[in-house]
């Protein structure tokens, strides 16, 4: 795909001798503490990234747990009624905020975006250290809040309650998750200036993979959308603080504004989480089915559809709050529309299996994964888009399965898929391939176990966020529980066998998948400065079987 000289027709073989390994971005620049805390290397950067959203996945892992254990019994007998409200409470604004808006963009992203480009970093470099800062500052923010004693109002901060009602450490949390917005604005920035203006010579925008456009549609959402929910969460602070009358309707606020402005981000926000993984998703599949993509341009305009359609459809998460049935006809019509782009996506993907060399290495079986929960999500949103059944199954375990089946289920696939698939390239290391297969269909198959029985819950009528419950539901419940086990060794699993990879495993050459893409030109892992030379495009993207070779061969 890519020449490494302006006057030379070969590519360049990556270094992996001890030689070329010495030099790579792990300890070229030395390895003390400062050197990494004050790096402004974007590959040493998205570690940083990566080590702190696991932290934060484990700490709202550590929540959902305890709310699963609560909930294998009917009685609500494990935690008190106002604990409960804090432990999801701290499970969504940890996994949503710290880990499932940022993961992918600012750990696959940060590391891989310049490598795809044929840059030598981001655009900004030092902006992307700050924005590491940014995002630890109002994590600890955050966290705080739970220390000093919790918050109640869930991660959607509701007005009035939030606002004027609530006992909780509100405000110190709302400031913690407004710090980090600014965090996701200064990567979008620096993702976009970095795709404007750094690009290689030769790749032109439509020869761009999949992965950056998706990170690019991402990166203007995040511009776009984000400082509307810092003002939402602002001027909940405001009223809390200096009495400001606006969401509380005993002194003329309007408590549906919050919804409008928090929607309006969050619901684009969904597509901040699911479109990086999206791109991921397609990277593997092309290699794993060692066929080009289908139809890369409608590919390329879905990615762009999406994120422009996701603005328009906030109101489908207000069908019972009272709006006029003409704005929720408008608002159901819409979210129906941004499931076209969205099944453009799955029929390509299926498309590009199509009589391909289909072999079922760990990222395969992962992307796999997320077509098919991604799928089964999309598809029962559609049900919560007819507003005749979201009256039915709003504020439900139905809608809870939903959420998790494209945040967690499709979202979290495609990150383990894009960390087991970029790994040797991160690292240097090859993990053991047996292990890492046994964890993509554990986690496949307890996924499945844990939020599949909530559609049934949902439709059989239980209130999500409740720690007591009817009886007959609990048949559901225990299986879910059951389910959440199964799920947690098996995101347990690859801390451990890729941890082993960084000391023992076998070193990677600079393109064990044999996969096309800048990044598998230059040396695993890569150097300080990524490339030994400038390279230089000169073919369409996933050239997986050049002019003059059989497509089936």
């Amino acid at each position: 795909m890519t020449d490494t000289t302006a006057d030379s027709g070969a590519v360049e073989t990556a270094e992996t001798t001890d030689e070329a390994l010495g030099r790579s971005y792990l300890n070229e620049s030395g390895s003390t503490l400062s050197s990494w805390l004050f790096t402004i290397d974007h590959k040493r950067i998205a570690i940083l990234y990566a080590i702190s959203t696991t932290v934060f996945f484990f700490i709202g892992g550590a929540a959902a747990t305890l709310i699963r254990l609560e909930l294998l019994t009917p009685a609500g007998d494990l935690v008190a009624d106002d604990t409960y409200n804090k432990l999801f409470t701290l499970h969504g604004i940890t996994m949503i905020w710290f880990f499932l808006v940022p993961v992918i963009p600012t750990t696959l992203g940060n590391f891989l975006v310049p490598l795809m480009l044929g840059a030598r970093d981001l655009a900004f470099p030092r902006l992307n250290l700050f924005s590491w800062y940014l995002n630890i500052g109002g994590g600890l923010l955050a966290l705080s809040a739970i220390i000093l004693g919790g918050v109640d109002t869930g991660w959607t901060f509701y007005t009035p309650f939030s606002s004027f009602y609530s006992n909780s450490y509100v405000s110190i949390a709302a400031l913690g998750v407004f710090l980090t917005g600014f965090s996701s604005i200064a990567t979008g920035l620096n993702f976009i200036v970095t795709t404007h203006t750094m690009r290689c010579p030769g790749l032109t925008w439509f020869r761009l993979p999949l992965f950056i456009w998706a990170n690019y549609a991402t990166s203007l959402i995040m511009l776009l959308a984000t400082p509307v929910l810092a003002m939402a969460l602002l001027l909940i602070v405001g009223e809390r603080w200096f009495g400001l009358a606006i969401f509380d309707p005993t002194r003329g606020g309007d408590p549906l504004l919050f919804q409008h402005l928090f929607w309006f981000y969050s619901h684009p926000a969904v597509y901040i989480m699911i479109l990086p993984g999206m791109g991921v998703v397609s990277e593997i599949i092309t290699c794993f089915a060692r066929r080009r993509v289908f139809g890369y341009t409608a590919m390329v305009l879905a990615i762009l559809a999406i994120a422009v359609i996701g603005f328009f459809v906030w109101g489908h998460h207000m069908f019972v709050s009272g709006q006029s049935s003409y704005a929720n006809l408008v608002f159901s019509f819409l979210s129906f529309m941004v499931a076209v782009p969205s099944a453009i996506k799955v029929f390509n993907w299926t498309a590009t299996l199509f009589r391909g060399r289909i072999t079922f290495e760990a990222p395969m079986l992962y992307a796999l994964g997320f077509v098919g929960l991604f799928t089964m999500g999309g598809l029962t949103g559609l049900f919560l888009a007819s507003v005749p059944i979201d009256l039915h199954v709003h504020d439900t375990y139905f809608v809870v399965a939903h959420f998790h089946y494209i945040m967690v289920g499709g979202m979290v696939s495609a990150f383990f898929g894009g960390l087991h698939f970029w790994w040797p390239k991160i690292t240097g290391r090859l993990y053991p391939e047996r292990w890492a297969q046994a964890a993509a269909i554990m986690m496949f198959v307890g996924f499945n176990t844990t939020f599949f029985p909530q559609y049934i819950l949902g439709y059989l009528g239980m209130p999500r966020r409740y720690h007591a419950y009817a009886p007959e539901f609990q048949m559901f419940h225990v299986a879910s529980t059951l389910g959440a086990v199964l799920l947690a060794v098996a995101y347990l699993m690859p801390l451990f066998y890729l941890g082993w990879s960084l000391f023992f495993g076998r070193v990677a050459s600079a393109n064990p998948w044999e996969a096309t893409g800048l990044e598998w030109t230059t040396a695993s892992p890569p150097p300080q400065h990524n490339f030994f030379s400038t390279p230089v495009v000169r073919e369409d993207p996933y050239n997986y079987h050049p002019e003059g070779t059989p497509k089936d061969a």
